[in-house]
């Protein structure tokens, strides 16, 4: 009976986050379609203004119009407020109104708080409100000061300090939303600008979890296994990523004859990034090697760390599958990681993770297969890509985007919607079958497997 009463009460938590990410979708639809939000004369379809705010609401930054053309002022301001609730969780601002005006913090608020942050405990809830609030300034003010140093004086004060802190904003929330029209495209030279927007990124993609331990190692002189696999998977991706893609890109010859070996490394670490569902590009992604698009594929798929503005199944996911099989390879029985051992509890929920994913972006593949057409030069890694981007919460595309259909369209939209709320929260809410206990155990039989 209280197995029933908890899957009830968390399945009534899963569609409160949900609805809530549905609410903040029609309020960011409604803002978009007033006159005031596109230029005199620029008419948006029902459709593209609903893509657009479920696009910034799931901090993915897929666009089927251009942000920088299409949208004015205010719905380019729009796009950005929905990326920055979108990426801390509308239960974080929920919290700061409550701050603010000084009222206590309800349980099920905490409760709602704890769900959206994926914390293990209800006690972490306000501590770690206090660092995501303040993490979150810190770092994009700071990016805000640091692209300054850059942009003012190439686009003068008013326009220098707005796309500065668009940037800083998108980069930190992992959005790949721009107002420049093309991305970082203009900047692919600038190396300053590349590498601020890297440490953005990373610091939005790593979790606020992990960097409440970090602040506080000077402290406690230890940090939890959650953060020792985040960082281990991060690092070891990082550095995979950019041996990979120096290998299959040859030292990035699509840039021009000439750069400098420094700015065609930083290009090369910005290729192995950005792909970590933040969605920014220096050059064209649909130009690169067959091989860089494979390994920016398992880079979205894989995505930032729980509890952090990213997507994909999370670097915890892919640590736990790889230290198991590793130890499988091994003919251990435990998974063991920094002298400590993962509970089964934790693989069995991995493993379902990669399934349920590998399911639904093998349907969406297949759907879209039959609704859009694929140019000529392209192979099904046009789609393939575009659901992995979308699923993973990134931005990039191979130009699929634009010419979506309106069921692809519908699709990509589901897939963002999922890859932001999460696998399990989506079908928690949409599930109606309550939990049963088994009264009845039936024998072990082993089968064949390989």
């Amino acid at each position: 009976m209280q197995k029933l009463k908890q899957f009830k009460f968390f399945d009534t938590l899963s569609k409160k986050m949900v609805a809530g990410f549905v609410v903040l979708i029609v309020i960011g639809t409604i803002l978009l379609s007033l006159p005031i939000a596109t230029p005199a004369g620029t008419h948006s379809s029902f459709i593209d203004v609903l893509f657009t705010a479920a696009s910034a609401t799931c901090i993915t930054g897929l666009t089927v119009v251009n942000t920088a053309t299409h949208w004015s002022t205010f719905g380019q301001v729009v796009i950005l407020g929905l990326s920055e609730v979108g990426a801390l969780g509308y239960m974080t601002f929920a919290v700061l109104l409550f701050n603010i005006m000084r009222r206590n913090i309800g349980l099920s608020t905490q409760l709602m708080v704890k769900e959206s942050l994926n914390l293990e405990n209800l006690s972490d809830t306000k501590s770690v409100m206090r660092y995501v609030i303040g993490l979150s300034l810190l770092f994009q003010l700071g990016g805000l000061g640091l692209l300054a140093v850059d942009f003012v004086p190439r686009f003068g004060w008013g326009r220098g300090l707005y796309v500065s802190l668009y940037h800083a904003v998108m980069s930190f929330c992992n959005a790949g939303f721009d107002v420049f029209g093309n991305s970082l495209m203009d900047f692919r030279s600038d190396s300053y600008v590349l590498i601020v927007t890297m440490i953005l990124v990373i610091a939005g993609g790593l979790g606020f979890l992990v960097w409440r331990d970090l602040l506080l190692f000077h402290e406690r002189k230890r940090l939890s296994l959650n953060s020792k696999l985040t960082l281990f998977t991060t690092i070891s991706l990082f550095v995979l990523g950019f041996v990979l893609l120096l290998i299959t890109e040859r030292d990035l010859k699509l840039l021009p004859a000439g750069t400098p070996w420094f700015n065609r490394t930083i290009n090369t670490l910005f290729l192995s990034v950005t792909p970590r569902t933040a969605g920014l590009i220096t050059m064209p992604t649909a130009k690169l090697q067959a091989g860089s698009l494979f390994i920016i594929m398992v880079l979205m798929f894989v995505g930032g760390t729980p509890g952090s503005t990213a997507g994909g199944i999370k670097t915890t996911t892919f640590g736990v599958l790889m230290f198991q099989s590793i130890a499988q390879l091994r003919g251990k029985q435990d998974v063991e990681f920094s002298h400590r051992r993962f509970s089964q509890a934790n693989i069995s929920r991995a493993l379902l993770l990669v399934f349920l994913a590998s399911i639904v972006i093998s349907v969406a593949t297949l759907i879209l297969t039959q609704t859009e057409k694929i140019p000529q030069g392209f192979g099904l890694e046009y789609v393939v890509f575009e659901v992995l981007s979308a699923f993973g919460t990134v931005g990039l595309s191979l130009g699929l985007t634009p010419h979506l259909t309106v069921v692809g369209k519908l699709v990509i939209m589901l897939l963002m919607f999922i890859g932001r709320v999460g696998i399990f929260t989506s079908l928690y809410a949409l599930s109606k079958r309550q939990a049963k206990v088994n009264l009845i155990r039936y024998p072990a039989e082993n089968i064949l497997i390989g």
